[in-house]
């Protein structure tokens, strides 16, 4: 196994966050819940104004995923070459431009282009925020301050669906990126005159390509962070198939109206912030992060488990009560376990926070793309796939985090040789 290499601590001016830096950390990190979320409601819209079956339309959240993914395997390195901030304007500007194009999408392959687009530069918001964090934060205190951007981050996954659900009380779905279009400006303002450099020039990467592929080769031998980065992907996998599938599910299936969805889509990502403040705010420093990861873990696959039986009929025809209790479970599960595997692994990469954000965040957006198209396979009229995605993610996050994170074994091997790790301390 790899050591993890000890960066240099930050310094106690860097610690004293400003309310409006960490608002500006929170906004980065929700741009991809608002691009995604705020569109959900209008998905069945969509596939009627475009004559467009669903798994096509379907597509654009594919695209926009897979663009996160792939952006940040550039914006990451980038940041830790040239800082943060010159690559986070641009992306930022770009993603404006892109997200005004979807508004004016004439058919389904242009939005999905777009879309695309769209998610190559948002993923500049979401990889140097992360990277901020780490330059500013460590141990407890980055993992509650990571708890901090959930619960400032996951207001936009409960308002953006709300929202895209009235926007189209009074206009179609181009008025969703229309809105998106704007925050995006108002966003990229604040982030130019207000987010500093964290990064200074002595602590930044001299190295091309060649060197940030070989920092990621280190950072994918230590088989721990590979762990965590893979419990974090699968996990998202198995939320980004609710968030594909449910719009349908709830709607063509049980059918609820767009305002119901958004108000249930809403009341899961509350319970996603409730749990990960409980995280931030109680457990960290009293609890393990791996029992508490744990604890995650077990939630979700009960979730999963329920929701499987559901949908094959097992106990017959249910309503939309049982089903939204079992998707209720699962999403707001999240919020202990996607902050803490974000922590775990960063804690022992502060030699290339960029580089470590760039592959957790593009690990996570490339399976929540593979996710999208399998819970369509069958059609809108089923939630088998869902079901069966959600169950198969859930398992490989377990296998993972037994299989190569050990939480077990890390704590023997500290109490062994008389050190405590920052990560098994926790």
């Amino acid at each position: 196994m790899s050591a993890p290499v000890a960066g240099p601590a930050p310094t106690p001016a860097a610690r004293r966050t400003s309310l409006l830096v960490t608002l500006i950390l929170g906004g980065l990190t929700a741009v991809p819940p608002l691009s995604m979320d705020m569109y959900l409601p209008a998905l069945p819209a969509v596939t009627r104004s475009l004559h467009s079956p669903a798994a096509t339309v379907q597509l654009t959240l594919t695209t926009c995923l897979a663009g996160m993914a792939l952006g940040q395997m550039v914006v990451g390195p980038m940041s830790d070459k040239w800082g943060r901030r010159r690559p986070l304007l641009i992306g930022m500007v770009i993603y404006v431009l892109a997200t005004a194009l979807c508004a004016v999408a004439t058919n389904a392959e242009f939005l999905i282009a777009a879309r695309l687009v769209q998610g190559l530069a948002g993923a500049a918001g979401i990889v140097i925020a992360r990277a901020v964090v780490r330059d500013m934060y460590d141990g407890v205190a980055m993992a509650r301050f990571f708890s901090t951007l959930m619960l400032i981050s996951g207001v936009a996954p409960v308002v953006a669906p709300l929202i895209g659900g009235q926007i189209l009380r009074i206009t179609d779905w181009r008025g969703v990126f229309v809105v998106l279009t704007v925050i995006g400006v108002l966003l990229t303002l604040v982030v130019w005159r207000k987010l500093d450099e964290t990064l200074p020039p002595e602590r930044r990467h001299a190295g091309g390509l060649g060197a940030a592929l070989r920092t990621m080769r280190g950072l994918v031998a230590d088989r721990v962070f590979s762990g965590y980065l893979l419990v974090s992907a699968f996990a998202f996998a198995a939320l980004f198939a609710y968030i594909s599938a449910s719009p349908f599910v709830i709607q063509e299936i049980y059918g609820a109206s767009a305002q119901t969805y958004s108000l249930l889509f809403g009341v899961n990502s509350i319970g996603l912030v409730l749990l990960g403040q409980l995280n931030g705010k109680v457990l960290v420093g009293r609890v393990s992060l791996d029992k508490v990861l744990g604890v995650g873990l077990g939630l979700i696959t009960l979730a999963a488990a329920a929701l499987l039986l559901m949908s094959t009929g097992v106990f017959g025809h249910v309503g939309l009560a049982p089903m939204a209790a079992g998707l209720f479970v699962l999403m707001a599960s999240m919020g202990l376990v996607m902050p803490t595997t974000n922590t775990q692994a960063l804690l022992r990469t502060s030699h290339a926070a960029g580089s470590a954000s760039a592959l957790l965040g593009t690990s996570t957006f490339l399976m929540g793309a593979v996710a999208s198209p399998l819970v369509g396979i069958a059609g809108e009229r089923t939630a088998v796939p869902m079901a069966v995605v959600q169950g198969s993610c859930v398992l490989l996050a377990l296998a993972c985090f037994l299989g190569l994170c050990r939480p077990w074994q890390r704590r023997e091997e500290s109490t062994e040789d008389g050190t405590t790790g920052e990560g098994n301390r926790l």
